[in-house]
């Protein structure tokens, strides 16, 4: 029987895995290629944010066809394209839709909008200044990546609703810049990963658990140094994945790659419940983390990579991956140690483990069969 602690206790966890749910937050990606004056573009926006942002299934019946899609261009390119603001600096780039198509992405299909800008001036700009407000009133989450391209130098950034304007120098940039702004994109990437996060907690629950533990004054360094041993192979075996993905020497389909980790959830997690492990964790967290060291490679194939430093701005995304990984280690540890003997944590570490996997199941389901069980909105 649920007693009236526990039933607060699920609730609470429930709300605290709500953002989980969502099979991948909502992305969109802006290509801009620059020649000379003119602006090229092409809009990659997720099907499913747009029917839920201006409606695309005609007839109701819960399908989008092609003739859905079709139907609403006009509507698609209006409302996409007033929430885009390109300027030079010597003035506004007005843009204008040229076509659109249909692509997938690893969570579903995208619209692609294709237009194009012809800035002002005598000469090709120096900078552009980008205003980005898509969803920015329907989600707060939603991310837009941006790959600007000119005479084979690529940059990049994320606009959000918290920083919807930004002004990028079209000048070659510094390495020590890019390399900046690539460790960025590794700690965002890692914090809005939410299969990566309950991946890494759900190894990191029975640390503090674990037999040996219970002297006081030898437990907290034992709790570390297991700790230690976990995220270290994870991240030797990511480390290693990632970069022979992103340099193309390995390629694997990224809907195996994307259902091979949502199990890799599901095990971690009923390793908490079940020794299916048995005292392994850091063989299983390296294995596992091959796995998941293709999935942080799918966000630098979608920002690209500069030829010019591909190097050093890979060694940057895996350097932010490395630093907000760390960031969840510093902020649980401390807190799991000092709730250890409690009843919350063993509640956290049965009912938490088992509902992490249950999350980790719908992904799977989703991710094999290409369906979707619980709405991302």
């Amino acid at each position: 029987m649920c007693t009236v602690k526990r039933c607060l206790f699920i609730l609470l966890l429930c709300a605290w895995l709500a953002p989980a749910q969502a099979h991948k937050p909502s992305d969109s990606y802006l290509s801009l290629a620059i020649h000379g004056q003119q602006v090229e573009g092409q809009w990659d926006i997720a099907l499913r944010d747009l029917d839920f942002a201006i409606g695309l299934d005609g007839n109701g019946d819960g399908e989008l066809t092609w003739d859905d899609i079709r139907a609403r261009h006009e509507a698609i390119a209006a409302y996409a394209l007033q929430r885009l603001q390109v300027a030079s600096d010597q003035g506004v780039c007005p843009l204008k839709a040229v076509e659109q198509l249909i692509d997938s992405h690893t969570d579903g299909a995208y619209n692609v909008l294709r237009f194009r800008a012809d800035c002002p001036g005598g000469a090709a700009p120096a900078s552009l200044s980008i205003g980005y407000t898509l969803f920015a009133d329907l989600d707060p989450q939603h991310k837009g990546l941006l790959k600007i391209n000119r005479d084979g130098v690529t940059q990049t950034a994320i606009f959000d609703p918290d920083s919807p304007r930004q002004t990028i120098s079209l000048a070659a940039p510094e390495r020590l810049a890019q390399f900046g702004a690539y460790v960025k994109h590794g700690i965002w990437h890692i914090w809005i990963g939410y299969d990566h996060i309950l991946f890494l907690l759900s190894l990191l629950l029975p640390a503090v658990l674990l037999p040996g533990l219970r002297e006081q004054q030898h437990g907290l360094k034992a709790a570390f140094v297991d700790v230690l041993k976990v995220v270290t192979a994870f991240t030797l075996a990511h480390s290693l994945t990632l970069s022979l993905a992103s340099l193309s020497v390995v390629s694997l389909p990224s809907r195996w790659v994307e259902s091979a980790i949502a199990a890799s959830v599901i095990l971690v997690a009923l390793n908490n419940l079940l020794p299916l492990f048995r005292g392994k964790r850091p063989v299983a967290a390296f294995a596992f983390g091959l796995i998941h060291g293709f999935g942080f490679a799918s966000v630098l194939r979608d920002l690209g990579l500069p030829q010019a430093s591909l190097l050093a701005s890979l060694l940057g995304f895996n350097v932010g991956v490395e630093i907000g990984q760390l960031a969840i280690v510093a902020a649980f540890l401390p807190v799991a140690w000092l709730l250890r003997k409690t009843w919350l944590y063993r509640q956290v570490l049965t009912v938490g483990s088992l509902a992490i996997a249950v999350v980790a199941t719908v992904w799977l389901v989703e991710r094999v069969a290409d369906i979707k069980l619980i709405s991302a909105g």
